[in-house]
């Protein structure tokens, strides 16, 4: 298997970052286009457990655009072969002060291009 193949790495770097814009400008629609509509999708928050687009769906149209802002930085993005990458990022908030979040991302090529399949993000105190 090649890890990290420069054209794949480069389809999921910008499909990270269109998921990047679309989360802090809070564009729900490519948000959920970035997932894979499936009911075995996972997401797990920071305060909720969600198993199936539908699910994220709800969740992601009953959230508050307020506050999404973020700065993120270590970002980690490494492709497995031609379909199966992996991302993980640390991000600030200015509205959470003295904590680090974290998300880490399954990405899978699917017919209609890269989508999320598995996602899990958490928030912890800014390590000393």
């Amino acid at each position: 298997m090649q890890i990290d193949i420069p054209e794949v790495k480069a389809e999921v770097e910008a499909a990270f970052a269109r998921y990047e814009e679309a989360l802090v400008t809070n564009d729900v629609p490519a948000l959920e286009g970035l997932f894979w509509d499936d009911g075995r999708t996972i997401r797990y928050g920071m305060a909720e457990n969600l198993y199936g687009m539908e699910a994220i769906r709800a969740f992601r149209r009953a959230r508050s655009p307020v506050g999404l802002m973020r700065r993120v930085s270590r970002t980690v993005i490494t492709t497995f072969g031609r379909d199966v990458a992996t991302a993980s990022t640390l991000f600030h908030r200015e509205t959470a002060p003295g904590k680090v979040g974290r998300q880490q991302q399954s990405w899978a090529r699917m017919p209609e291009g890269w989508r999320v399949v598995a996602a899990h993000v958490s928030l912890i105190d800014e390590p000393v």
